[in-house]
């Protein structure tokens, strides 16, 4: 007979037993077939009663197995009254930091679109070149900048990804110059990375229908 930390005792088929019922609860709460007063072993008042008054015990011993569910809130949650899965995509971390990601619909990939600096940002002096990346899914974008082929990380914020109405995900990322440098460095280039797939949009001076009139800029 087996003593888990705490004073829960198990023999060796119930600790057979619980191992299948964790891993059999988890696979399949992940997909929403098991509520959360089914779990099997949850039934049991005695064995509830000991979970509750020494929780450490137990949250030691889900620690030892190597399958372990996400942080709270990206996914199925596991605690000692059973499973539950909640609406976000679950993910679940294997050993030394590998994701897995459970899909709940087929990939898609983003729509890029980029924008050059208005003429009226470039009248104050100013130029933000705007990337916008919709309709893309899983919700995890990796996006670059370049100008002329040459990486840039000054002047980048990047949004996180949000979710729409159609349960794909949008993003922006934004890049802050000057207007000297839009207009001397040629093309600009949002790179957008999705599930291994890179997409790249340009966009330079020369391809803008309009021809900006610079304001000097008065020192203070």
């Amino acid at each position: 007979m087996g003593t888990v930390p705490g004073g829960l005792c198990l023999g060796p088929r119930r600790c057979r037993a619980l191992l299948q019922l964790l891993l059999l609860g988890l696979a399949v709460g992940a997909q929403d077939l098991l509520p959360p007063t089914a779990a099997p072993w949850s039934r049991d008042p005695g064995l509830r009663a000991r979970a509750a008054s020494s929780p450490s015990s137990l949250q030691k011993l889900w620690g030892r197995f190597p399958l372990q569910p996400g942080p709270q809130g990206a996914g199925p949650r596991c605690w000692f009254h059973g499973f539950w899965s909640e609406p976000q995509s679950p993910w679940f971390i294997f050993g030394g930091g590998t994701q897995l990601t459970v899909l709940d619909q087929p990939k898609s990939a983003p729509l890029v679109t980029l924008f050059p600096p208005s003429s009226e940002e470039l009248q104050v002096n100013k130029a933000t070149l705007v990337c916008l990346m919709n309709d893309f899914y899983p919700g995890t974008v990796m996006v670059a900048w370049k100008a002329n082929g040459t990486t840039i990380t000054q002047g980048v914020e990047t949004t996180q990804s949000s979710k729409q109405r159609n349960n794909k995900y949008m993003a922006s990322s934004y890049l802050t110059v000057t207007p000297d440098q839009w207009i001397s460095r040629g093309t600009y280039t949002c790179q957008v990375t999705h599930e291994g797939s890179t997409i790249e949009k340009n966009v330079s001076l020369a391809k803008c229908s309009w021809s900006p009139t610079l304001t000097p800029y008065a020192e203070t």
